[in-house]
């Protein structure tokens, strides 16, 4: 076991970061809240990783579609996070004359300096919240020492997610592939079209807190938004910047396409394993439901299922968030049925993603298919 003092390091997450990949999702909450796994949010994965790392001072930088996010992080309690001093601290705009909607990293942590000049942490762990992973930070902590690094990068040996490669894809999401010598970043190349396995950014870092504070002030007189883009990749020559491969499981949220498929390779128990069976828990919201019911007849095949469930019907390859019902007669198969859905009696879905609260009427019948999944959208009756 790595040995850490909870007091050297703080966490400082951008809940609303590649929204625009994914604006079904995200038209009344941010990438953070957007469910997963059944019972969990993205922003679970993410906050557990850090609170089992003896993280306990943790801001989250929001900039619009909060309100979901407080109402599942409520004081932190459920994070261990609720606490006199550090703890869980959600920073909405204009919470104070100087917080403003930042465009990129740089106008956020200018609005956060006079509470990081308070902070008694040494270093500070900034990560985006659109990957899903069980992470040890303390890992990241010690690597970043012993290199004497001035910045760490983690990355991941992967291929470029496809969202980013369409033609027509979104060009205002930023991301970063890295050329490395041994541990040393040589260049970080923005928004590169490569194919096959690259070193992929995760856009998580971690530095000393009073050298991101100057750094941080110097950038911003000159007029720079975004920390990789316009601070770290044109000096990568001038600063000691070192990567950090993450080799663990993790999911990453690009699109659509991506949310649908890393939701159901948790069905795989292998994966799932991977991703819940490391020793630390994920720790989410509590709602106090009865234990999921199967009615006589009902059928449930490689599912996963959250409490407060009631099913009469048949499920298969499909994972249902709490509260969901599923109607004598009615079929489930490949979807994804997120909180309070109630499918009807005889109704047909098959590839689809439901929101919450959705109603699917008395024998209709909803197809999709594994390239295409069809989406409802939250409240709305079909």
């Amino acid at each position: 076991m790595l040995n850490m003092n909870n007091e050297e390091a703080l966490g400082i997450i951008f809940p609303n970061s590649y929204d625009s990949l994914i604006p079904e999702l995200v038209s009344e909450r941010l990438m953070a809240s957007i469910p997963f796994a059944g019972r969990y949010r993205v922003c679970d994965f993410m906050l557990s990783s850090m609170v089992h790392s003896g993280i306990d001072n943790i801001s989250l930088l929001v900039k619009h579609n909060y309100h979901s996010l407080m109402d599942h992080l409520g004081s932190g309690q459920e994070f261990d996070l609720a606490r006199k001093n550090g703890g869980l601290n959600i920073v909405p705009p204009f919470a104070q004359r100087q917080i403003k909607v930042y465009t990129g990293r740089i106008e956020a942590l200018m609005s956060l300096k006079g509470y990081l000049n308070k902070c008694a942490q040494k270093y500070v762990i900034m990560a985006d919240s659109n990957y899903v992973f069980n992470f040890d930070f303390r890992e990241l902590i010690e690597a970043h020492k012993k290199s004497g690094a001035d910045i760490t990068m983690m990355y991941r040996r992967q291929e470029i997610p496809k969202a980013f490669l369409k033609p027509n894809s979104n060009y205002n999401e930023l991301y970063y592939t890295l050329d490395t010598d041994g541990d040393k970043v040589e260049k970080i190349y923005i928004n590169a079209k490569d194919s096959g396995k690259v070193d992929f950014c995760m856009n998580i870092y971690i530095m000393e807190r009073e050298k991101m504070l100057r750094l941080v002030d110097d950038a911003y007189v000159h007029g720079y938004s975004y920390f990789t883009r316009d601070l770290l990749a044109p000096n990568t020559q001038t600063l000691k910047i070192y990567a950090f491969e993450f080799t663990g499981y993790a999911s990453q949220i690009t699109d659509m396409k991506s949310y649908f498929e890393e939701n159901m390779k948790l069905l795989d128990e292998e994966n799932r394993n991977a991703l819940f069976a490391s020793g630390n828990s994920i720790y989410t919201k509590i709602r106090d439901d009865n234990p999921t019911r199967y009615i006589n007849g009902s059928k449930a095949k490689n599912v996963m299922v959250a409490d407060g469930c009631v099913i009469e019907g048949d499920i298969e390859n499909s994972i249902l968030s709490r509260g969901v019902k599923i109607g004598k007669g009615a079929k489930v198969k490949n979807c994804i049925l997120m909180q309070d859905t109630v499918i009807e009696d005889g109704a047909y879905l098959e590839y689809v993603i439901t929101d919450k609260n959705v109603r699917v009427s008395r024998n209709r019948s909803l197809t999709g298919n594994d390239s295409f999944q069809v989406y409802v959208a939250k409240g709305q009756t079909v």
